[in-house]
């Protein structure tokens, strides 16, 4: 299995923003997470433009309201705004059969759900503290591109839309933005870095 170095510049960044993106859709940002998100710059990318976007927005936002806006978003009084799991997205069951696989290939990798959480899977915080966790353990990009594959391509794209145009997102809208661009990004990225692991070997 070849190692990828996960100290690089770059595979560094891409940890953090899956670790942000985890952080702050498995639970409402508290006041020393919404102080971190404020003091975030970007650059004139896109993507750069989001992460200003969000520190404007977070920098406006008490841990009061956005633990409000996570309710409505993903809680309600029967269920959020919207339904932040892959089987949801891509069958319109809940605990269907795409984190049957999910559950498989997690267990390959020896990975398990912590005992004390209660959340599937196959929630969109949870995937990205897997992409997370496989970029900062070094794992084969082979490994990452089949994660990413198989489990965020065909149905994160479109959540990270709709919580761009969600009702009541308003310090989540930028997040919507820089998970959809992030994952363009992370597939042309996985793809060089595979592409030049196989010349190496050549």
């Amino acid at each position: 299995m070849t190692v990828h170095d996960p100290e690089s510049g770059a595979d560094g960044l891409r940890a953090d923003v899956y670790r942000l993106l985890a952080l702050t859709l498995a639970a409402p940002p508290g006041a020393a997470l919404l102080a971190l998100l404020g003091g975030l710059t970007g650059d004139t990318t896109p993507l750069g433009r989001a992460f200003d976007d969000l520190a404007a927005r977070a920098n406006a936002t008490d841990p009061q309201a956005a633990e409000r806006e996570f309710n409505a978003l993903f809680i309600g009084v029967v269920q959020g705004e919207l339904v932040p799991y892959a089987s949801y997205y891509r069958t319109g069951f809940l605990t269907d059969r795409p984190l049957s696989a999910l559950r498989a290939d997690l267990q390959a990798l020896g990975l398990e759900r912590a005992p004390d959480v209660s959340e599937p899977e196959d929630h969109i915080a949870a995937l990205c503290d897997v992409m997370a966790v496989l970029i900062r353990e070094g794992a084969d990009p082979a490994v990452q591109r089949h994660m990413l594959d198989s489990h965020l391509t065909p149905w994160a794209g479109r959540f990270f839309r709709d919580l761009e145009g969600a009702e009541a997102a308003s310090l989540y809208r930028p997040f919507g933005t820089i998970g959809r661009l992030f994952l363009e990004i992370e597939q042309e990225a996985l793809n060089r870095q595979i592409d030049q692991l196989e010349g190496a070997d050549a």
